[in-house]
């Protein structure tokens, strides 16, 4: 992991993925990079293509709120890929995150009892679920991390039909919510990185925060199931969420879901 050069890393990585078609650029003759050439992402956002290549090499890390608006704008970004182009030229601001879920919290989520529930923190550490959820997925009990997980426990893919549209996203999730100057989850990043799943994945620089969802699963004990995943903000710990999955009222998957309550 290029840690300590993360907005550099973001801006080059995306300015490889804009083609000079996209961004109205007349190209003439054989190009050697596959998206923009410095000089043209400096002239559409207007700066200067030594003040780019300053940031792209980490030497100036404090960018105005006009250039970084200029660069997501020239370099196409979305609303989230925008926002963790923001973040990344703050100032760091990493806290320590909460690590115990609150007594109510707990509570709430064992009171649920046909609909599996976890909590999760930004580095998408399992803090939290009930008996339903730990049920669905051993991924989802306490002290398990998502992200080694997904990627790193081979057995568990067998569970998820959709594997590689999970990695992908969970990659991209971690980008979009974690705080990457954190330094636990910079350790964890860097450790991933020797996996060669995730290194392709996180090199996408894809921004992409979880989202209310479709999710299926192939339950060793009651086959197949579609569960509708809600994600929950907590009021007073940002850093955690709840994940809720929930079934189509008598549907099969539903009847599933049943009998492992």
């Amino acid at each position: 992991m290029s840690g300590q050069n993360l907005l550099g890393d973001f801006l080059k990585a995306r300015r490889g993925r804009v083609t000079p078609d996209q961004a109205g650029v007349r190209s003439l003759g054989r190009r050697r990079v596959p998206g923009l050439r410095r000089d043209e992402l400096a002239r559409l956002a207007g700066i200067s293509q030594h003040y780019l290549t300053r940031l792209e090499q980490g030497k100036d890390r404090n960018p105005s709120t006009q250039v970084l608006r200029a660069l997501a704008t020239a370099l196409r970004l979305d609303r989230n890929e925008t926002a963790h182009l923001y973040a990344l030229a703050a100032p760091s601001q990493a806290v320590e995150g909460h690590r115990e879920v609150g007594e109510d919290v707990q509570q709430l989520i064992d009171s649920w009892g046909t609909t599996p529930a976890y909590v999760r923190n930004r580095g998408f550490d399992v803090l939290a679920a009930n008996k339903l959820a730990m049920a669905l997925s051993p991924m989802y009990t306490p002290g398990r991390n998502l992200v080694r997980d997904v990627f790193l426990d081979k057995d568990l893919r067998g569970l998820l039909p959709d594997w590689q549209e999970i990695a992908a996203q969970t990659a991209a999730a971690l980008r979009a919510e974690g705080d990457l100057r954190d330094p636990a989850t910079a350790g964890l990043i860097s450790s991933m990185l020797m996996d060669g799943d995730f290194r392709r994945l996180w090199e996408n620089h894809d921004v992409r925060p979880v989202r209310n969802e479709i999710k299926r699963f192939v339950h060793p004990l009651v086959g197949p199931l579609t569960l509708r995943r809600q994600a929950l903000s907590i009021a007073g710990a940002e850093d955690q969420t709840i994940i809720t999955y929930q079934a189509e009222p008598g549907s099969p998957s539903a009847d599933a879901l049943n009998s492992l309550c």
